[in-house]
């Protein structure tokens, strides 16, 4: 049950293949096992478990709140989260306990997920390797996998075997350790330049930034406000866009979100045949302007046509 997608799990819930609280109980106790990957600084056992019994109420009574409701999740701990400790791996805001969920958790608590925890992290999000904040370093589930085992004992760089773990990435590698480990369904990282990308790459999950002012910072502890955004770990990319589809949205205690309507649910389109799927990656070793200038008027029978409103497609900062 840990290993399949938020629909599936969605699906047995509803059909009473299992229960919020076994699930929960499930995430909890493999929390427990795998607590040497360093993956959480805070565990909410009670919170969790309170909340898992309140969703299996309400799959009891026919009124689930959606695809997320009784599925664990857990929080980057550089995200205020009402009644518990939010410490941004810092021995500043030891003791710190917000009185109020950054928008983005409330909007999780809203469709009944569960929240397992707060996730280790670089100190302040300063960093990318998830080995920088006070609670130590966080290890990647898979340093311990068979495949990895065998490879380093024909090619062994310590005797000692507590050393030898790889790194998450960072600085949202407790998110991608709690998830890839299996420990929960989905994970809230933030994503300046990288800290959720990156850790997705070496724990081999999707690792996703909205476009900026897609999702609400409010609540989140910010390294670079112009920057910083809300990032979505999980194992496959439909988890990603349902999850993207409970947190986007204008919210008014952030002025930078949009305004413009948001269709949801994200549907990903069902590709069937990728053989003719076309993927350019350009090498720009000239102009930028005149790069694009030239990829929008360029004409290929195989693409279609020119590229037109290439230049659209690019990220922009301010």
């Amino acid at each position: 049950m840990l290993g399949r997608t938020l629909r599936e799990v969605s699906a047995a819930l509803k059909q009473g293949q299992i229960t919020p609280t076994e699930l929960c109980q499930k995430c909890l106790s493999l929390i427990k096992k795998t607590k040497f990957l360093n993956a959480y600084i805070t565990v909410s056992e009670e919170v969790a478990l309170k909340q898992a019994e309140e969703s299996e109420k309400r799959y009891k009574n026919g009124q689930s709140l959606g695809d997320l409701d009784g599925i664990p999740v857990a929080v980057k701990d550089n995200f205020s989260t009402s009644g518990i400790e939010t410490t941004c791996a810092s021995n500043m805001l030891k003791g710190y306990i917000p009185p109020y969920n950054a928008t983005v958790v409330q909007k999780l608590l809203d469709q009944g997920a569960l929240l397992m925890g707060k996730t280790n992290l670089d100190e302040f999000a300063m960093g990318s390797g998830s080995t920088d904040g006070v609670f130590g370093p966080v290890k990647n589930p898979w340093s311990y996998s068979k495949q990895y085992r065998e490879k380093r004992k024909q090619n062994p760089h310590s005797k000692n075997e507590d050393s030898d773990w790889l790194i998450t990435g960072g600085s949202s590698g407790g998110s991608a350790a709690a998830v890839s480990a299996f420990t929960c369904y989905a994970a809230l990282g933030s994503d300046t330049g990288g800290s959720t990308r990156n850790p997705a790459a070496h724990c081999g999950l999707v690792g996703f930034k909205p476009s900026y002012g897609l999702v609400s910072r409010h609540g989140l502890i910010p390294l670079v406000n112009s920057m910083d955004v809300p990032g979505i770990l999980t194992r496959c990319v439909d988890d990603a866009a349902i999850v993207l589809g409970a947190l986007a949205g204008p919210d008014p205690k952030d002025s930078t979100t949009v305004h413009d309507p948001i269709n949801k649910p994200f549907m990903l389109p069902s590709l069937a045949d990728v053989s003719k799927l076309c993927i350019g990656i350009p090498k720009v070793t000239f102009s930028f302007h005149y790069f694009i200038e030239i990829l929008s008027s360029r004409e290929s029978t195989d693409l279609g046509g020119g590229l037109g409103g290439f230049e659209s497609l690019l990220c922009h900062f301010y």
